[in-house]
């Protein structure tokens, strides 16, 4: 101690060498994501050949049980996969604009990531979406904020105007759907572009047959409310733990309580979700809490909720019933 009674730094003046760590980026494999991809494009053909089928005769998107199982079809009719292309090419357009924006973002901040993952199915819309991995420590919570919300908005901005244009191509179906027993619910956006195309018409969206394109952009919508649900490691998850790292598992726990009533009563899915954010809000990786975020990414956080808003829907499939017409998809329905 000084005599003021301020510490004194003592300088050693032994030399001592200095551990250095040097992180390698894995060597990338292209094979999966290649082999993926190419999955992911026919089972998209397949779902979107029998979409543009059912729209070409008039009828709704999923008119009978062959509508959810299209495989078998499309082997017997494999020159009807050309059909298929405009719903392809637009759902991968949106899905891999909202990965790609995670991965700019990621190399933009110096954080090793995977190129996108695709999931295909063989029903439904042909893909369980797609998913990059992130394989080095994000050290600055604007690093986590901009590489989380990049997906999003690159979705967003693919989807919305796709939505506009395949909402005017699509017109009046000439039926009702018969035994398939599956109906979508269309979310805010669906509904305000809508009204701005048609702002004194009478014809209703659950009247539409829509094109195929116009269900890519619904799924598209489908896919961004999923990844924005604010809890666990889900992009909406990192916005959250970057604005507010101390709230982040408390938002996530709110989340999954708010899922557990939809999933009985609106469609039994959101438990899948509810259970997916349980288990992956116990961790989120640790990321430094300062500096905070600055007033643009704040800004861009209430932007994220607008998308959220617009794009959430707390049904997005209904199930036909002969006796007692559209009914919720909840398991309190299934149940009964």
């Amino acid at each position: 101690m000084s005599d003021s009674g301020y510490p004194i730094e003592v300088l050693d003046p032994t030399p001592r060498p200095h551990e250095v760590h040097v992180i390698y980026p894995p060597r990338r494999r292209y094979w999966p994501h290649l082999l993926l991809f190419v999955a992911t494009v026919f089972t998209t053909l397949v779902v979107g050949a029998r979409l543009q089928y059912n729209f070409s005769l008039g009828l709704p998107q999923f008119h009978s049980d062959a509508d959810l199982f299209p495989l078998s079809w499309a082997l017997q009719h494999p020159r009807n996969l050309v059909l298929g292309i405009p719903f392809s090419v637009t759902l991968l357009g949106i899905l891999l604009a909202h990965e790609m924006g995670h991965f700019f973002y990621a190399q933009r901040n110096h954080v090793y990531a995977t190129l996108p993952f695709f999931l295909p199915a063989p029903t439904l819309i042909g893909t369980m979406g797609a998913f990059i991995r992130i394989r080095s420590p994000i050290r600055t919570r604007a690093a986590l904020f901009d590489i989380g919300i990049a997906g999003p908005i690159a979705g967003f901005v693919a989807a919305a105007p796709t939505l506009l244009l395949a909402l005017m191509a699509s017109r009046p179906a000439a039926s009702q759907p018969t035994d398939s027993g599956l109906v979508l619910g269309f979310p805010l956006i669906f509904q305000l572009a809508w009204k701005l195309l048609h702002p004194h018409g009478a014809l209703q969206l659950a009247q539409l047959s829509l094109s195929p394109v116009a269900i890519a952009a619904w799924v598209g919508m489908f896919a961004t409310s999923l990844n924005l649900l604010p809890g666990g490691q889900l992009d909406g998850g990192h916005i959250v733990y970057a604005l507010s790292p101390r709230s982040h598992k408390l938002v996530s726990r709110l989340t999954v309580l708010a899922l557990v009533p939809l999933g009985v009563f609106s469609w039994a899915g959101w438990l899948f979700w509810a259970a997916l954010l349980l288990v992956s809000l116990m961790r989120h990786p640790p990321v430094p809490e300062y500096p905070p975020l600055d007033r643009k990414r704040k800004l861009l956080g209430w932007f994220a909720l607008l998308m959220f808003v617009l794009t959430m829907l707390p049904a997005p499939f209904s199930q036909i019933d002969p006796k007692n017409g559209v009914q919720r998809a909840g398991l309190w329905q299934m149940l009964h």
